[in-house]
């Protein structure tokens, strides 16, 4: 029995799979001042509805790759000439997948397909195919449908100044079937800053290397319910 996959129209290709690294595409526009000095900022509260402690455990990955770059939060009462915010998502993006099985599948080819003395159909291992399948002779295709699970996350970052210039807004975009958003925000947010400031309005790619026990979060495959009768 020979099994292949199915996958609906329209799914997203580029995943991490079981893969060490994460591919997120970066776009981030920026009027960065040169003669910058302050580099002190503080948090924008986020709306009551977002903030968690899912939230603020995020904020301190955005802290530690600002503090890469010089940047240092201000302490509770002290000016802050900057100010950032963060927003981020994730979706669910079920994608159906049908595993047909053809019935017919015989095994390895023994031969060459149009050889002398071979006829008209090429011979396998366990009988003969032919170019054509008619399910009036051979079977029609077992078909078994599921469902895996891919994860769209998207994070935003802007730095802002006191005054309320826009200095730096970068949008982070990924895909992946891993589960849960903590094992892949350290990436996103990484991403967010890679090349800082970089050139505004220039979409790129940016991988990062994650943990390989981040992977056993990865969703299975799950089969699909079957169809309500009628």
């Amino acid at each position: 029995m020979k099994s292949f996959a199915i996958v609906a129209a329209g799914a997203t290709l580029l995943l991490s799979g079981c893969a060490t690294t994460i591919r997120s595409d970066v776009t981030a526009f920026n009027d960065w001042p040169a003669d910058l000095s302050n580099k002190a900022y503080a948090f924008t509260a986020p709306p009551p509805n977002e903030d968690t402690l899912e939230y603020r455990s995020y904020q301190v990955l955005v802290r530690d790759e600002l503090g890469k770059l010089g940047f240092s939060q201000a302490a509770d009462g002290s000016h802050a000439a900057l100010l950032v915010g963060m927003h981020f998502k994730t979706v669910d993006q079920p994608v159906r997948v049908l595993t047909a099985t053809d019935p017919f599948w015989p095994g390895p080819y023994w031969g060459p397909a149009w050889g002398p003395g071979w006829g008209r159909y090429p011979y396998y291992r366990y009988g003969y195919r032919p170019f054509f399948y008619d399910p009036m002779f051979y079977g029609p295709l077992e078909v078994e449908e599921s469902v895996r699970h891919q994860y769209e996350r998207q994070l935003n970052i802007t730095i802002n100044s006191d005054t309320g210039r826009k200095l730096y807004d970068v949008t982070v975009h990924n895909v992946s079937r891993v589960q849960a958003t903590p094992h892949v925000m350290p990436a996103l947010v990484h991403s967010a800053f890679a090349g800082f400031p970089g050139q505004s309005g220039v979409p790129h790619q940016v991988d990062v290397k994650i943990d390989a026990t981040t992977l056993k979060d990865e969703a299975p495959a799950a089969k699909a319910p079957a169809p309500e009768a009628k």
